[in-house]
C-alpha cells in the first residue's frame, strides 16, 4: 500500500505569512533584497516570510523529487489561508515560479481573474481586496470609505482612493477617482476593515474621511458631504479630539471646525 505523503504546512505559519505579505506595501523586489541582507531592523518584520520559506525548504529536502507537488500544494494552502485568493506577490519571496500558476490554471485548479490575481474554484472574487493587492499604496477613502462605515447611502460604483503624490499608475487613474496627497499626510488615519468576504483592506478611519470630504468638497456632491458630516457629529463613537488633530496636520482646521460647528449641539 502506497504511503500518503503529507505536504501540509503548519496553519499558524501560513496565517502569519499571509498577514505579513498582505501588510507590506514595498515592491517585492525590495522585500526580497531586504531578506537577502538579513539586516537586524528587518528580521522581526519579515520573520513570517523566513519561517514560511524554511518550512518549504524542509519539505524539499525531505522529498527532493516532489518539488512540483510541494509547490502546487503550497499554493493551494496559501489560497485557503487567504480566503480563496492569491496574488503573485505571495509566491515571489518563496521562490515559487509563476509557471506553477499557469499549470494549475490549465488544470482548472485555480482561476485567473485579473493580472496577478487568482481564485480557487470555490471562492468568490472580493473586488476590493484584489484591487488593493494589485495597488498596494491605494487607500480607500472619502465616500468610498464612509460607505464601509455605513455613513453614506451613496453606493460607490467606482473606487475612490488616496495615493502618495509621486504614485502614478495609469491603471489606477483609469479605474478610480484618485486623490493625490503629500507624503506627510498620506498615512494619517490609515486603518483596516473587513470586506463582506472577510478580507482585510486598508481604508482611512472616520475622522480622516470627514477631513477628506470637507477638504475636497469641490470635487464631490456637497449635499452628500453635509449629510455625512451631520451623521458623524450625531454619532456616539465620534472622536472630536482626533478630528481636530487630523485637521491641524492637514492644514484645514478652520474649514473643518466651521462645518462641524454647523451641526454640533
Amino acid at each position: 500500500m502506497t504511503e500518503k505523503i503529507n505536504y501540509k504546512i503548519d496553519s499558524n505559519i501560513l496565517k502569519n505569512y499571509v498577514e505579513v505579505i498582505n501588510s507590506v506595501k514595498e515592491p517585492m523586489s525590495q522585500i526580497k533584497y531586504q531578506l537577502s541582507q538579513l539586516s537586524k531592523p528587518m528580521q522581526e518584520q519579515l520573520k513570517g516570510i523566513n519561517i514560511m520559506s524554511n518550512a518549504i525548504k524542509e519539505l524539499l529536502i525531505k522529498y527532493p523529487d516532489k518539488q512540483s507537488k510541494i509547490f502546487t500544494d503550497t499554493i493551494k494552502q496559501l489560497m485557503k489561508a487567504n480566503n480563496g485568493m492569491l496574488s503573485t506577490r505571495m509566491i515571489e519571496p518563496l521562490n515559487i515560479s509563476r509557471q506553477y500558476l499557469s499549470i494549475m490554471e490549465k488544470n482548472n485548479d485555480i482561476e485567473k481573474v485579473s493580472r496577478g490575481i487568482y481564485l480557487s474554484p470555490s471562492a468568490l472574487e472580493d473586488s476590493y481586496f484584489s484591487f488593493q493587492q494589485k495597488y498596494k499604496k491605494a487607500i480607500f477613502s472619502h465616500m468610498n470609505a464612509l460607505y464601509f462605515y455605513g455613513m453614506t447611502e451613496e453606493f460607490p460604483y467606482n473606487y475612490t482612493v488616496t495615493v502618495p503624490q509621486n504614485y502614478h499608475v495609469f491603471a489606477v487613474n483609469r479605474k478610480c477617482n484618485v486623490f493625490y496627497v503629500s507624503d506627510d499626510i498620506y498615512e494619517i488615519g490609515i486603518t483596516e476593515v473587513e470586506t463582506p468576504s472577510g478580507n482585510k483592506v486598508r481604508i482611512y478611519d472616520k475622522e480622516r474621511c470627514i477631513c477628506d470630504i470637507i477638504r475636497s468638497k469641490g470635487r464631490m456632491d456637497f449635499e452628500q458631504v453635509k449629510k455625512s458630516v451631520k451623521q458623524y457629529i450625531q454619532s456616539k463613537d465620534k472622536n472630536l479630539a482626533k478630528l481636530s488633530d487630523y485637521a491641524k496636520k492637514m492644514g484645514i482646521s478652520k474649514k473643518v471646525m466651521e462645518m462641524v460647528g454647523m451641526y454640533y449641539e
